[in-house]
């Protein structure tokens, strides 16, 4: 495990404030916005599709504190390029949105880097101000939007307008109190997870935060590579994952055949109070990864070791399988849903943070081995024969 302390070159001007918005394309925006709403303890705060003259697109946007998330659909059969996505994808992310300063100086400034804008900045205004946005290609078919706000202060974004239906049953379910997007990852065909680290250096001038190997990173049968890029400021983190060759195929090469190559593999969302938050999810419905009992004695022996303490009931962490990880600083506690559509690819990560950065490597091999359970009932946790025939885990 490696941490950065260079920040490489500052944007002589412009920034990348924080995440804005996650936008995923789906089948049917409605019903995932919903879904999400009852489970994550999300609200629906704006709306945008045929009552607003957009004839093209469903858009539903929900937000949870500094969290905002938007479903999009199609509205036509005949729209080719999302159908096409869908068909290859699933429901998954299409876009990660960052707030900045700038858009004009950032977009070229990248163009002047060889990154494709596959959309040149405009302006879009209604009577609450006007908005700038722009938008990059970056790994697969996944973009980023630049967003600069320019004081608006609507609902969203211009062309929305806000949600008229307000679900009772959501005021009556127990809070998830999730505060703000952590990170987002990124999973990478073999062999991508260097060019795409270097093209985030090289087009956004963001830095290598934080890394992790497969000489660290893997159990018996599977193994990864990470490398987490940043801004400069430190706001936005992002972590590359690419599988490397072990015993059998890990759940990055998983992700990878399931989601048909490069994308958001999972969201972790920040908490100030994970059992809370944890114990809520829970009995909203949410499904957790299950970790064995023997990690939590194992932690437990570690722990009369450390120069930190943890401030927690280990024993509720172990009643609600929260990991812990540590170093000399602080620690961090967390836990990953189950994938949250039938084809295992984007899933959720819930956080929280005592003074420390990293990002769980103390835990790589337990969440491996639970996430490797549920491949082997999947009829996914394959052996790689030297012929490079695959067969089935018995």
């Amino acid at each position: 495990m490696t941490s950065y302390t260079e920040k490489g070159e500052k944007p002589e001007r412009g920034r990348y404030l924080n995440f804005d918005h996650l936008t995923f394309w789906v089948g049917n925006a409605k019903q995932a916005a919903a879904f999400y709403c009852m489970a994550f303890n999300f609200e629906p705060v704006a709306y945008q599709g045929l009552e607003t003259g957009n004839r093209d697109v469903a858009a539903h946007v929900i937000q949870q504190d500094k969290i905002v998330f938007v479903f999009k659909s199609a509205l036509n059969p005949d729209n080719k390029v999302m159908g096409h996505h869908l068909m290859k994808h699933g429901d998954g992310v299409k876009d990660i949105a960052f707030a900045v300063e700038d858009c004009d100086f950032l977009v070229q400034m990248a163009r002047s880097r060889g990154a494709v804008i596959v959309r040149e900045p405009w302006e879009e205004k209604d009577e609450y101000g006007k908005v700038k946005m722009a938008v990059i290609q970056t790994y697969g078919d996944t973009t980023h939007t630049l967003v600069e706000r320019m004081g608006y202060h609507g609902c969203f974004l211009p062309g929305f307008k806000p949600s008229s239906f307000q679900n009772p049953v959501l005021a009556k379910l127990p809070p998830a109190q999730l505060n703000f997007i952590d990170h987002i990852v990124g999973n990478m065909p073999e062999e991508q997870m260097e060019p795409t680290v270097q093209w985030y250096q090289k087009n956004l001038l963001f830095h290598r935060f934080w890394s992790v190997d497969d000489k660290q990173m893997h159990t018996s049968y599977s193994a990864l590579r990470s490398v987490v890029v940043s801004n400069y400021d430190e706001t936005i983190k992002m972590p590359i994952n690419e599988p490397a060759r072990s015993l059998r195929k890990s759940q990055i090469q998983e992700y990878v055949e399931y989601y048909g190559g490069a994308g958001v593999q999972h969201v972790a969302l920040n908490s100030n109070n994970i059992i809370r938050s944890v114990m809520n999810l829970k009995s909203r419905g949410v499904q957790f990864m299950s970790i064995p009992d023997s990690y939590y004695s194992i932690l437990r022996d570690k722990l009369r070791k450390a120069s930190i303490t943890v401030m927690e009931d280990l024993d509720k962490l172990q009643e609600l399988k929260i990991l812990v990880d540590f170093d000399e600083n602080g620690y961090l506690l967390q836990i990953f849903t189950k994938p949250l559509q039938d084809r295992p690819t984007v899933f959720f990560e819930v956080i929280q943070r005592h003074n420390h950065k990293g990002f769980g490597a103390g835990n790589f091999k337990s969440l491996f081995e639970a996430i490797e359970h549920d491949q082997a009932a999947r009829g996914n946790l394959t052996v790689l024969t030297p012929q490079n025939n695959i067969e089935t885990l018995k």
